[in-house]
């Protein structure tokens, strides 16, 4: 019989965190020249649909990394 790995809760924890900074630089670096270059303005559907899509692509990438981890 195998026993079920239980996650570590500081691992797991750590492990979103880290994934809250990167969506966060990520969605900034493509905000940034954006909104710089005025093809957006601040507060538009269009800065929200960039953090909602970098956010649905970085928790994404955290699932498939987190079963890749093994925490």
């Amino acid at each position: 019989m195998m026993e079920e790995k239980k996650s570590n809760p500081i691992k797991v924890f750590l492990y979103i965190s880290v994934w809250v900074i990167i969506w966060g630089t990520l969605g900034s670096l493509i905000d940034y020249p954006l909104y710089k270059n005025k093809i957006y303005l601040e507060g538009s559907i269009y800065q929200y649909l960039t953090f909602i899509i970098t956010a649905i692509i970085s928790t994404i990438c955290a699932k498939f990394f987190y079963e890749k981890f093994n925490l």
